[in-house]
């Protein structure tokens, strides 16, 4: 039985494929460039990773595209505004600040400053309005609850 395991194992290693290294950068300097610039973009596909960090296969391409743009001298901003022009501004993991986006920047702050306002504003009601009075029953039913000898009858009647 051992045998017949290990032999499946060894035939699974056998036909499983293997994954393709990435090719060493000819040009670390211009790895190094398109490497940033990818970690600025976002990916389409994972839409929570850049192109940098991704391994989708739409990923790759577009780094390769972003290396083939540069190698034929476009700046970091030609190929910028190429994506954007191509894919929208979501391709952008910082969007510029724009009327269309002042709430997705300023959102969180203004959840924030709601949020303190509305807590400040209910503590200040509860000090301002104090402590309710108390009738002149429920006095008198707490001193009788609080009075010395009164324990065990305040146990059972909770």
């Amino acid at each position: 039985m051992m045998r017949a395991v290990i032999a499946l194992l060894l035939a699974m290693a056998v036909v499983a494929p293997a994954a393709d290294a990435p090719p060493a950068a000819e040009d670390p300097a211009l790895e190094k460039r398109v490497t940033d610039l990818a970690a600025e973009l976002r990916c389409l596909v994972c839409q929570n990773q850049s192109l940098a960090d991704s391994n989708a296969g739409l990923a790759v391409d577009l780094r390769n595209q972003i290396r083939d743009r540069m190698k034929q001298g476009e700046s970091e901003g030609q190929i910028v505004d190429f994506m954007v022009a191509r894919y929208g501004e979501f391709v952008l993991y910082r969007p510029p600040m724009k009327v269309a986006t002042l709430l997705l920047w300023f959102g969180p702050a203004l959840l924030l400053a709601i949020g303190l306002f509305v807590l400040f504003t209910r503590v200040r009601r509860r000090r301002v309005a104090g402590e309710p009075e108390l009738s002149a029953g429920d006095r008198e039913r707490a001193t009788r609850l609080l009075a010395p000898g009164n324990e065990a009858r305040n146990k059972s009647t909770e």
